[in-house]
């Protein structure tokens, strides 16, 4: 990649976005191809001039934009006029009602990022930002260490940007991930051993081919793309902030963004401020940011993943220890739940709301209830979920845990004596609930 190509995409820079700030000492960097502070090792996000978006965004300029994540460009790392849009974003934000009946709360919401574009998930947010501040930066080949989602998104994106593409994969992912990523004739490298480990290969490879990796050197790029989670349902709740927010916890870089996405409208005057508590989830067999949390430390304790809810995996958080600092002062929690509890979970926001969400969700929506039933959750809170995923992506975690069809015969009587059979078990099935 030309110098003179970086040189370029940083000097055009005509938008509210400005540099590369070091979370922990401040220091500030040209925004390039880079992701940790040279002088405590920090990581680095993207600073704004928030005054400039102050007087030049109004939610009706917002609103004129187009219908997908690019209606923000203006609070997004990107300096062109024409970025890679693929129609991710504006997702459905759902009035839960029979779900919220089931768990006795009033007014609880799913965001639902199941049906995101391209590829049903909400990684295909990041990586459009990703991608278009890669092709500003002059690369040509772009690359991601992923457990699944982030592998789907990147290949389809980098396909219709014209981009070429490898990238990265624990090697006993799910099927439906690694064909959702194969479609898209990437270079797909699977690597024996869990995400951390391809995490660290993919950071050699980085440096030595010096390929756009959307999540090691562009990923203070990458991971505002979150952001527009935190903008979409503020916008849909009718330019108001909730009272109560629960999302998944991977990496915890999603929790911190949708959490900055809220700061920087109410910073610029978009809505009213108000408390919002922030309450993670995580499995218990990858629950590093959660025993951290439960345990009162800053510090989080590396874990070697053993889960169903791989695209939650990663035993190593970057983010784990600023999302266990926005759950703490926000009045929020951060639980674990075990894989038994996430596929009830999967198999309740289907029965109630039509919903078939992956393991992430799953691990989402158990949190939830085990957050309600812990009496953590207050039932008159606007209170919004955050489904990331599509079940059809992990169906191997609910095999075996849900019905089989029916098999009869093209006959009426067959049909009723196989009716009769499904309604008893049914009746079975209710007195054991109620046991």
């Amino acid at each position: 990649m030309a110098q003179a190509t970086q040189d370029k995409a940083i000097n055009s820079v005509t938008t509210a976005f400005q540099a590369l700030q070091c979370k922990e000492c401040g220091a500030e960097y040209e925004p390039k191809a880079t992701h940790v502070c040279e002088l405590c090792f920090g990581p680095l996000e993207v600073k704004y001039d928030y005054d400039f978006l102050r007087r030049t965004v109004t939610r009706e300029t917002i609103q004129a934009g187009p219908h997908s994540i690019w209606r923000y460009r203006p609070f997004l790392p990107v300096t062109s006029e024409n970025p890679i849009d693929v129609g991710t974003g504006m997702t459905p934000l759902l009035q839960a009602n029979r779900l919220a009946r089931r768990l006795g709360l009033k007014k609880l919401y799913i965001k639902n990022d199941a049906v995101n574009m391209p590829t049903l998930s909400f990684k295909d947010r990041v990586v459009s930002v990703a991608l278009t501040r890669a092709r500003e930066l002059g690369f040509t080949t772009v690359s991601c260490a992923s457990t699944g989602n982030l592998a789907n998104s990147t290949a389809a994106i980098a396909a219709h940007a014209g981009l070429d593409c490898c990238v990265f994969i624990p090697s006993d992912l799910e099927a439906g991930k690694v064909l959702g990523t194969l479609i898209y004739n990437p270079t797909l490298m699977a690597v024996h051993g869990n995400y951390d480990q391809v995490n660290r290969l993919c950071s050699e490879v980085a440096n030595t081919h010096g390929w756009g990796f959307v999540n090691i050197n562009l990923r203070p790029y990458y991971s505002e793309g979150s952001k527009t989670l935190g903008y979409e349902v503020i916008e849909q709740l009718g330019w108001q902030l909730p009272d109560h927010i629960v999302a998944p916890l991977a990496s915890g870089s999603l929790f911190t963004k949708i959490y900055k996405g809220f700061q920087e409208f109410v910073k610029v005057g978009l809505v009213d401020e108000k408390p919002v508590r922030f309450s993670g989830a995580q499995a218990e067999g990858c629950s590093p940011i959660a025993q951290a949390f439960s345990e009162g430390r800053d510090f989080i304790s590396p874990v070697k993943p053993n889960t169903i809810a791989k695209s939650l995996a990663i035993g190593n958080p970057a983010d784990g220890v600023y999302a266990i600092d926005i759950a703490q002062k926000t009045n929020g929690n951060i639980e674990s739940v075990t894989d038994a509890e996430i596929i009830d979970a999967m198999k309740l926001l289907a029965e109630t709301e039509g919903i078939f969400t992956e393991t992430a969700g799953g691990t989402t929506i158990a949190t939830l209830k085990k957050l309600v039933e812990a009496g953590k959750i207050n039932p008159d809170e606007t209170t919004v979920v955050y489904i990331t995923g599509n079940g059809l992506k992990t169906q191997e975690a609910i095999q075996g845990y849900i019905g089989e069809p029916l098999t009869i015969e093209p006959k009426l009587e067959s049909f009723e004596r196989a009716l009769e059979r499904s309604r008893t078990l049914d009746r079975l099935e209710w007195q054991q609930v109620l046991v």
